[in-house]
């Protein structure tokens, strides 16, 4: 058993199966990729792959287990090689970020400017998805980190640091009646029209949760996962905005901000990467300036745990 037949067996289940893409994804011919399969279940005398016909369709239960094995397997050849890439040269490589929009928007881009100052033969790469996706991306070791605020904390095979919390602000056209309002409720959110964040995006779930243990169940007429797009349709006059603070633009004259905190839990947003991950010194300089930035912000959109 080498890992080039580790590599071509993980490499087939993240392309579906089909040999073909596996193939071109390892830079290698077909044939390659079918003998390496083939070894692999000579070598350990089970069928690792339900068939249909000449096609690989599946796992079987044994294939399962050798799959998630396999994965472990290459995560430590992985850190092995970053090890020796350390030892030749500290400064070099590609740091591989996973997050969603509003970190990518909001918040990382003075972290990975400092970072860049520190370390600018290294290849930052922003890779976006949901935080389900930024999970796997971490735990198959395809992403150096993941960076959100749902789902992380979740999963067994993630180490996760909780970097900051947040909460939400209400975002309206500067006459809206609610702006008028002393003392904001849930009860007066639910007088219009809402525009917020998809569920499974930027504390959704909470957001949700709280108006149905308030007993309330608001008008959402509009959801995105891009902070953007919600701004652009409260101008549209389609409703009320309800936005991470973190999110919010300088003032102009157009809409108005007003913080929710109040009627919300707070959010813990994390960074995570996969258990026994060997962390070469650049990534563990990315974690501390991540955390530096965080305890030295003074805006009140964000602040550290």
């Amino acid at each position: 058993m080498d890992v080039r037949q580790l590599q071509s067996l993980i490499k087939l289940i993240d392309c579906n199966f089909s040999v073909t893409r596996t193939a071109d994804e390892l830079f290698v011919v077909q044939s390659a990729v079918s003998q390496h399969l083939k070894k692999l279940e000579d070598e350990l005398e089970a069928d690792l792959f339900i068939r249909k016909g000449k096609r690989l369709i599946g796992l079987t239960e044994i294939g399962e287990l050798v799959s998630a094995h396999a994965r472990m397997a290459l995560a430590s050849v992985n850190s092995i090689h970053a090890i020796g890439r350390d030892y030749i040269n500290q400064g070099d490589g590609i740091l591989r970020i996973g997050t969603t929009h509003t970190q990518a928007r909001y918040v990382l881009p003075p972290v990975i400017k400092a970072f860049n100052q520190a370390y600018p033969q290294v290849e930052v790469q922003i890779h976006q998805g949901t935080p389900r996706q930024l999970v796997q991306w971490a735990a198959n070791d395809e992403l150096d980190f993941s960076i959100c605020t749902e789902a992380l904390a979740d999963s067994k095979k993630l180490t996760n640091i909780p970097c900051y919390k947040w909460n939400r602000s209400l975002i309206t056209l500067a006459d809206h009646p609610l702006q008028q309002l002393e003392d904001l409720t849930l009860e007066d959110l639910c007088q219009y029209p809402l525009i917020t964040y998809v569920y499974g995006f930027t504390g959704r779930g909470h957001f949700s949760e709280t108006f149905r243990e308030a007993g309330l169940v608001p008008h959402v007429v509009l959801s995105a996962a891009d902070t953007d797009i919600i701004r652009t349709y409260v101008l549209e006059e389609m409703g009320i905005g309800i936005i991470a603070s973190m999110a919010l633009d300088e003032p102009d004259g157009i809409t108005r901000n007003r913080d929710v905190s109040h009627l919300f839990p707070w959010e813990v947003t994390r960074i995570a990467y996969l258990n026994d991950k060997y962390l070469r010194h650049y990534e563990q300089t990315f974690i501390d300036l991540f955390l530096d930035y965080v305890a030295k912000s003074d805006d009140g959109k964000i602040s550290r745990i």
